[in-house]
């Protein structure tokens, strides 16, 4: 090589050339004259190093003024030792390492560096459990049998014949990945031999097969806490199944389901309960037991209670989940009571005439008429 390189000849852009032009012509010559797509072609190796070379001086604002001024280390007319006689440029196969890796945004190294499997984590389970609704308002500790994956016992989790490891994976060098693809474009996947995990077993398990891992089933007391509701999601942090490689566990959800109960009708936070009154009790007014989630209490009828009305029993609910200041106490919910007037389907003797009284006491009263006064147009007769 000669003593003296007109680097911007070696890019093959003028002088006044942009820093991205300079960029857009490196890389063309670099894919070009890289020494992997040119084995044992020696002359492509040193044009290689001249672009390599000229692309470090140019694409640095420093020394491409010395360069151009003629002054300092990197001025043109070169000399020293180093690289083609040019500054302190020593090019040897780790720069070329990092210029690719700075310029394609990987690593060369890649090939020879093998990265060890990283641990993963156990995948999420989720299984159902079927409890009363008295359950479900008071809490309760349930059994609960869960299907999973655990680490095999003969093998440890390794997958290998005991007596035998894993082995690095010939075809991605421990890597778990494989890149495929030319010049500056390349995609990344799990490499097809070992699936990701940078190892194979040449000599599985008997027990598991290679897998690592054999199927179980967990048995455990779960707490389900006071006020679920029926679709409630409880999260058990490790109760999942175990990671690869040593990783940590993942998480069980329980799904609650909650029976029927043929008293109270969950209404969100709270519940509802159908109280029948009799004609007399909703007319004169009357002191009725009801139930409670805990027992019973008595409600006060105020005379003239019509059909429908809900009367409320503050804090007297099912527990809010998530809520409460002190630990145990969460609040709670109402209990609405709605009030039915009992219609009975036949009538006695007496009770008919005792409806005939009523009806003759209130002198032919229509409750409908101040729907017609008040409608837009008037009834017809």
């Amino acid at each position: 090589m000669a003593a003296k390189q007109d680097l911007y000849a070696t890019l093959g852009v003028d002088k006044k050339a942009t820093p991205e032009e300079l960029k857009k012509a490196y890389r063309k010559l670099a894919r070009k004259y890289h020494p992997d797509r040119n084995p044992d072609d020696k002359q492509a190796e040193a044009r290689f190093k001249e672009i390599s070379h000229a692309h470090d001086v140019l694409s640095d604002p420093e020394k491409r003024k010395q360069y151009d001024s003629g002054t300092g280390p990197y001025a043109a007319a070169g000399g020293g030792s180093g690289f083609g006689g040019f500054g302190n440029f020593d090019f040897d196969a780790s720069s070329m390492g990092d210029i690719l890796s700075n310029l394609f945004g990987g690593s060369t190294s890649g090939r020879r560096t093998r990265a060890k499997p990283r641990p993963e984590r156990g995948r999420d389970l989720e299984t159902e459990v079927s409890i009363s609704f008295e359950q479900a308002v008071a809490g309760a500790q349930v059994p609960l049998s869960v299907a999973t994956q655990a680490p095999c016992g003969t093998c440890h989790g390794t997958g290998a014949k005991p007596g035998t490891t894993p082995k690095v994976c010939p075809q991605c060098q421990g890597r778990g990945i494989e890149t495929q693809g030319q010049g500056m474009f390349s995609i990344s996947q799990p490499c097809s031999r070992c699936g990701g995990s940078g190892t194979v077993i040449e000599d599985p398990c008997p027990t598991c097969h290679g897998s690592g891992a054999v199927r179980a089933v967990k048995k455990y007391r779960v707490n389900i806490p006071a006020g679920v509701r029926e679709g409630s999601r409880i999260r058990l942090p490790g109760k999942g199944e175990s990671g690869p490689r040593g990783g940590p566990p993942g998480d069980l959800y329980v799904i609650t389901h909650v029976a029927h109960s043929p008293i109270f009708k969950r209404r969100g936070d709270n519940v509802e309960v159908e109280v029948p009154l009799t004609i007399p009790e909703a007319l004169r007014g009357a002191e009725v037991k009801v139930p409670t989630l805990s027992g019973s209490k008595t409600l006060r009828v105020h005379p003239g209670t019509t059909h429908g009305t809900v009367q409320r029993l503050r804090g007297e609910g099912p527990p809010k989940l998530g809520t409460g200041g002190r630990p145990g106490t969460p609040e709670k919910g109402d209990i609405h009571y709605r009030f039915v007037i009992d219609v009975p389907e036949e009538l006695t003797d007496e009770q008919s005439a005792a409806v005939q009284a009523l009806a003759e006491a209130t002198n032919g009263r229509d409750p409908r008429a101040q729907l017609f006064e008040q409608a837009p147009g008037k009834a017809s007769t």
